[in-house]
């Protein structure tokens, strides 16, 4: 293991959430609960003024309404959340060759492959200016943890939450790690927690005093090993650069099952659109088309079919899905649908498409691909794209006479809007007609005024176990 601090591990604080807060001026030091809105919904993420009621995520979000009342509800803004995201990683990336990002929001570097860091000295002052230029980039912030090795470096993130900075010295990380929960060591989930408290053990400390027979015993050899190792601070994982995209894939829960047909098959199709979107945005194109279709009673089926070549035809991609949900019986009712690609390659096969058409057309004429079932699919789609899926609470809309705002919520053929900007102070509140004409959607606004001086905002001093 390293004998220098030199891997850092970056998580964003409250990622979603704070993205709004920092949108929204009245919502600034507010609760804030962001994730699916409906019966079925879950939390993706809360700000810390909601972590004082116990609302956290994963939770139902029927369950955090209970728990917090008066709360923010918002639906997610992932095209914004993805924004900031390639800000934050470009940052990265100027610190090293080496990022591994995990998610939107959370990275690991090697600081010592860019030369950025060689003692704990230089590995501090390049995680002080990393959570400064976030702050001026983005107007978020972002926790760092700096250590020998991966996992301690995600656990000393996690102990300088929220916008702080930990140094983990090399030599203490035993007398660090063993009081702490198993549960902080990678691998150890619900389950395997279990398991090592019946057996007597619950802190890492006791793991290490086991030894690794006894873990060996306990979890079997892979695990007990790996996890006996872990427990001495011993983690070798590199730091890998940019893990391959393996599949592109979108997915919808519904909040009341789905028992009409044609939906369905028009919730495939717009799905199968949505999907190639995202193929496209990442230029990428694949030969295997993937259908997931959950249903009334949980349970999941997946169908997929390969193609000759890869492709990006949006027509394709809904031809070939509409020929798997044909092989799906949804009788009792949908609750999930989803279409992935994978096989994924950076070309297209030209002469894929046609061949795609021509086999659509010989064997499937009547499958949801055609023409008319797209009408039908159209004219399910619209009522709800204009009263539902438009007016989305906390999504960005615009008006002929007020400006910039955001939906508060809607409903009754009504939509409230508050009208303000990053940058305006709270903002006031009007509500319309559904259809007003004078309303539209808008694009998110940026967080941070642009041309604003590097290092622009407050930044809080950051040190070894310091909160910024």
């Amino acid at each position: 293991m390293r004998t220098a601090p030199t891997i850092l591990h970056l998580d964003m604080d409250a990622f979603f959430a704070s993205a709004e807060q920092a949108a929204k001026p009245s919502l600034r030091g507010k609760a804030v609960i962001v994730g699916g809105l409906g019966p079925r919904g879950v939390v993706a993420t809360c700000s810390y003024e909601a972590r004082v009621f116990g609302v956290h995520s994963a939770m139902p979000m029927a369950q955090a309404r209970r728990l917090a009342p008066n709360a923010a509800y918002l639906v997610p803004r992932f095209g914004l959340y993805r924004e900031i995201s390639e800000q934050v990683m470009r940052l990265l990336r100027e610190l090293s060759p080496l990022v591994e990002p995990l998610s939107l929001d959370e990275a690991f570097v090697d600081l010592e492959a860019g030369q950025r860091a060689w003692d704990e000295r230089s590995a501090l002052l390049a995680g002080q200016q990393l959570r400064a230029d976030i702050r001026a980039v983005t107007g978020l912030t972002g926790s760092v943890g700096l250590a020998a090795s991966k996992m301690l470096a995600k656990i000393a993130s996690e102990q300088a939450k929220p916008d702080g900075l930990v140094v983990i010295e090399p030599g203490t990380e035993r007398a660090l790690l063993a009081p702490m929960s198993v549960r902080i060591l990678p691998g150890v989930g619900p389950a395997t927690g279990d398991h090592l408290r019946r057996g007597g053990i619950s802190t890492v400390g006791e793991i290490a005093e086991a030894g690794e027979d006894e873990l060996v015993r306990l979890l079997g050899k892979a695990h007990g090993v790996a996890l006996y190792a872990m427990a001495l601070a011993r983690d070798e994982r590199p730091v890998v650069a940019e893990r391959d995209t393996k599949s592109v894939s979108v997915e919808d829960t519904y909040d009341v099952d789905i028992h009409d047909r044609v939906r369905v098959r028009g919730e495939v199709q717009r799905l199968a659109d949505r999907c190639v979107q995202r193929l496209r945005a990442a230029h990428l194109s694949g030969r295997t088309i993937v259908l997931k279709v959950r249903r009334y009673d949980f349970s999941t089926l997946t169908r997929s079919e390969t193609l000759r070549g890869p492709t990006d035809d949006p027509a394709v991609v809904r031809e070939a899905a509409a020929r798997l949900l044909e092989a799906v019986d949804t009788t009792g009712g949908v609750r999930l649908l989803g279409v992935g690609v994978s096989g994924l390659a950076d070309y297209t096969q030209e002469d894929l498409f046609a061949q795609a058409r021509a086999a659509a057309e010989e064997g499937a004429g009547e499958l949801a691909g055609g023409e008319e079932s797209e009408e039908v699919a159209e004219a399910v789609e619209e009522p709800e794209a204009v009263v539902e899926r438009q007016w989305r609470a906390g999504h960005d809309v615009r008006h002929a006479e007020f400006g910039h705002g955001w939906v508060q919520g809607s409903g009754l053929g009504r939509v409230t809007v508050r009208f303000e900007t990053p940058f305006s102070g709270p903002g006031r509140v009007k509500t319309f007609r559904v259809d007003d004409p004078a309303l539209e959607v808008a694009e998110p606004l940026p967080l941070v005024e642009r041309g604003a001086p590097p290092g622009a905002g407050e930044v809080g001093s950051a040190g070894r176990g310091g909160e910024g």
